[in-house]
């Protein structure tokens, strides 16, 4: 794995942990992601891992592989078990030797995109730092990372672009939000990504 591989894999354990508190009573809540419930965000987080896993084993450029359907009914049943699943065989597929420089074909980002491993897993990183603190937000959770983990997070997430694109349907990311002199290295890294760390459900 690249340079931030402990930290990444602490990330992606930290999702598990949070979302072992998902019950599927859970499933109907608002989420921080605009327009999307508890059920949809984690379908989403699955069908990620699985289509990344199967990137990183060179299957990636296989469609299906990224398709969230075949989770649906699986989330809906056992949230918990159904996601950590995927997310430990993302891990497993990242654990083989020479991927940093092995192309990941990528197809969500467009026909017939590749990318270095060290780039499609530093946005693997990304995401499941981010879409960790969209299910502690909508559970009403806490979500603390390890310092290391938000420092060797920080450079990837500030280095995604920001500007009108964000507004296309189906972009990964909203427009970015005013970032703040706080000193707080992860309310920046949400404010980046287009999420208010003051966020909160208003639904019981």
């Amino acid at each position: 794995m690249p340079t931030f591989g402990d930290q990444h894999r602490t990330a992606v354990h930290a999702s598990i942990d949070v979302v072992a508190s998902v019950s599927p009573g859970d499933l109907g809540l608002a989420t921080p992601c605009a327009g999307w419930t508890l059920a949809d965000l984690l379908t989403h987080m699955t069908a990620q891992h699985h289509g990344f896993a199967a990137a990183a084993r060179g299957h990636g450029a296989n469609p299906a592989v990224w398709q969230t359907e075949p989770f649906t009914a699986a989330i809906a049943t056992d949230p918990a078990g159904t996601y950590a699943a995927a997310a430990h065989d993302a891990l497993s597929a990242f654990a083989a030797a020479g991927l940093d420089d092995a192309l990941f074909a990528l197809p969500e980002f467009g026909r017939d995109v590749s990318l270095p491993g060290r780039i499609a897993m530093g946005f693997h990183f990304v995401d499941y730092v981010v879409h960790g603190w969209d299910v502690a937000a909508t559970i009403r959770s806490p979500f603390t990372l390890p310092t290391d983990v938000v420092a060797a997070v920080l450079p990837i997430v500030m280095a995604v672009p920001d500007g009108e694109f964000r507004n296309a349907t189906g972009a990964p990311f909203a427009r970015s939000l005013e970032h703040s002199d706080d000193g707080d290295d992860f309310a920046g890294i949400l404010r980046h990504l287009g999420r208010n760390p003051s966020w909160a459900r208003t639904s019981a």
